[in-house]
């Protein structure tokens, strides 16, 4: 019957330390009971150790088992699914406490710990997290080293030392690994609805909105190949709004078709690259004609770029836009033409009226949208982010009786305009500008500039890009959201903590663009790490590489890494040769080859009794060198590797002539 052996004392307290920290994090996404579960199992666990309490039965541990996924499926709807999985391996790591019984056990534990690390990233890969990483790995390391029954296990800093080495000594097979190994969907790319945020939807309502919510939030960087285009021409495109009700601008069906546009390249293009932030959405962001050089990427029937799946991880990507491209210039198809035509049979009589006046005095589709945009620059219009909500006939409440909102009040209003004139408009969402890093050469885009603006169509140039805002807010668009929004009260009050509330404290400033910088070449190097930057990467390296070659590259690197570390952590230049081991291996070997093994353990004194027995001719010659050698090496005698060597000679030459000649 096997004897169960039990946990060490140091390696339950690293393992303990080690749960806290993997948990931690988990903390910030799943419910608080988790950490009331850990309690109890953790307070069970010292106190079976401490012997004032047992182990949970059977039937205990199936009750609180049930009750942790009972628990888990009110929490999330599902045991299954990203959340719901998470939360259940994370019940299932910390019940696994209260039945520790053997060191098998505390194993299982541990490596359960490694994966329950690993799944934070499907919530938050952020440098920060991977950073934090470190720490509850480096417990989990300790208790895998406290596992062993040794003096050096019981030290607890000489524990979490050796830890903290075998971590260092894995970087090098770590970064070989990265760089070189093909690359595959990380586990944190798994489906997530609830990882990301976004400042747009598929929809907007610019008359229901009573104060404009301001966010920090990231949304996307983009850097340029090259000079940068100015602030005022950087318009995002994401959405492509068609359809009003009357007061809710939306997507058409037609809009969201994967049907190739019709547009002729013009101009010089624009490279540049970008690294998007997870939204739970499939829109990419080009500047316009973008395309998007990825196969995940399909350009959408009104210009716009959408991934085939939503975003749930950070996602770099390359594009090239032609600015001065033309967009349909010949013959509107039909149903683009019907839907950017398209209004409400009723409501807002006097901005179809004022339509009809501009169509009769402005014949010139372009001279009547001169004409509108004229309007609101010589109006007494405002730019707000508090308007007031709208009326039934919402447009004719903006346009002549309060003359204040955003971006969405002026887009729509122009765009029901046109239409109302009889020329085919339509609202387009995404985002404008962005803050300029000038230490790591790219723009930050985040949620408060997101903005809306206008294209119609005309024949033969197609489809025209316009901003109404421009005419009322040129530092909106000239100078960014932050810009023209920091005199404003309402700005970021729902971020009172934001580092961009302090923009004109210096170092404040420089610390949060150091630190966003940091976080770019986080996202950019590491996460965007795909198989095309891979390929990319490697080909500027070995040139043109097939399979073939990158296997023979791989191999040779990894032997070539492993040689190193060998080398580091043996330090063979710095061992100095022992004569008497020596000795003993060739005496070994001679009794070997003449029938007698040594086995595994066996002490010299027990190897020598029992060679001579089996050979009692040369018994006495197997005597006097195992004598000598525990002398020299156990006892008072000073070594002296000659005498050892003469009584082997001796041996040698006393056993069987067929012997000697297969040892020398």
């Amino acid at each position: 019957m096997s004897v169960v052996q039990p946990t060490p004392r140091i390696a339950l307290t690293w393992l303990l330390v080690a749960q806290v920290l993997v948990i931690l994090p988990h903390l910030l996404h799943l419910p608080i009971w988790i950490a009331a579960l850990w309690m109890l199992c953790a307070g069970w666990r010292v106190q079976v150790f401490r012997m004032r309490a047992r182990y949970p039965s059977r039937l205990v541990r199936i009750g609180l088992l049930l009750a942790a996924a009972g628990a888990v499926f009110f929490s999330r709807g599902t045991l299954i699914g990203v959340e719901g999985g998470v939360l259940l391996l994370v019940a299932v790591f910390t019940l696994k406490l209260v039945e520790l019984r053997s060191r098998r056990d505390a194993l299982v534990v541990i490596f359960l710990g490694f994966f329950v690390v690993v799944t934070s990233y499907l919530f938050d890969d952020g440098l920060l997290s991977a950073l934090y990483s470190l720490l509850p790995v480096t417990a989990l390391l300790a208790a895998l080293i406290g596992m062993q029954q040794s003096d050096f296990a019981e030290r607890p800093a000489a524990t979490v030392k050796q830890a903290a080495t075998m971590m260092l000594q894995a970087v090098p097979m770590m970064l070989l690994l990265f760089l070189f190994f093909p690359r595959m969907e990380p586990l944190w790319s798994l489906p997530n609805p609830k990882k990301g945020v976004t400042g747009l939807s598929e929809s907007m309502s610019p008359a229901d909105v009573a104060e404009l919510a301001q966010s920090t939030a990231l949304a996307f960087r983009a850097s340029f190949d090259g000079e940068a285009p100015a602030q005022r021409d950087l318009y995002w495109r994401a959405l492509t709004l068609e359809h009003f009700d009357g007061r809710r601008w939306s997507q058409s069906w037609g809009g969201q078709l994967g049907v190739r546009p019709r547009w002729a390249a013009r101009g010089e293009a624009v490279s540049y690259e970008v690294v998007v932030q997870p939204s739970g959405r499939p829109w990419l962001f080009v500047l316009d004609v973008g395309q998007v050089s990825d196969a995940n990427a399909v350009q959408m029937s009104d210009f716009r770029q959408q991934a085939r799946r939503p975003l749930t991880q950070n996602w770099l990507y390359k594009a090239q836009s032609w600015p001065q491209a033309l967009r349909e210039p010949v013959g509107l198809p039909p149903v683009v033409r019907r839907n950017t035509l398209q209004l409400p049979e009723q409501g807002n009589p006097q901005t179809r009226a004022w339509a009809a006046g501009l169509r009769q005095t402005h014949p010139n589709d372009e001279s009547l949208v001169g004409a509108v945009l004229e309007h609101f620059s010589r109006e007494p219009f405002s730019y707000s982010l508090r308007p007031p909500v709208m009326g039934d006939d919402s447009v004719d409440e903006f346009l002549f009786s309060s003359r204040k909102g955003f971006c969405a009040h002026y887009a729509g209003a122009t765009a029901f305009t046109l239409r109302a004139a009889g020329i085919p408009a339509r609202v387009v969402a995404g985002y404008q500008g962005g803050e300029y890093s000038s230490v790591g050469n790219y723009f930050s885009v985040r949620q408060l500039d997101a903005h809306a603006w206008v294209e119609y169509w005309v024949e033969g140039r197609g489809w025209v890009s316009i901003d109404p805002t421009f005419q009322v807010a040129p530092t909106r668009i000239e100078r960014g959201a932050q810009d023209a929004f920091a005199a404003d009260d309402g700005f970021l009050q729902d971020s009172p903590f934001s580092p961009l509330r302090y923009r004109n404290l210096g170092w404040v400033n420089d610390l949060r663009i150091a630190w966003e910088n940091i976080n770019y070449n986080w996202q950019r190097w590491v996460l965007g790490y795909r198989s095309e930057q891979q390929l990319s990467l490697l080909q500027s390296w070995f040139g043109k590489l097939d399979w073939q070659r990158m296997a023979i590259v791989m191999v040779g690197g990894g032997g070539l890494m492993l040689g190193l570390l060998a080398l580091w952590l043996f330090e063979p230049w710095r061992r100095v040769g022992d004569p008497q081991q020596k000795l003993l291996r060739r005496y070994e070997t001679l009794l070997a080859r003449h029938g007698v093994q040594r086995s595994k353990g066996e002490g010299i004194r027990a190897f020598s009794e029992r060679a001579m027995a089996l050979m009692p001719l040369q018994a006495r010659a197997i005597a006097e060198f195992a004598q000598a050698f525990e002398a020299q090496r156990y006892g008072s005698q000073e070594p002296a590797p000659g005498v050892l060597r003469d009584l082997l000679r001796r041996l040698r030459r006393e056993l069987p002539w067929r012997a000697r000649r297969e040892e020398g």
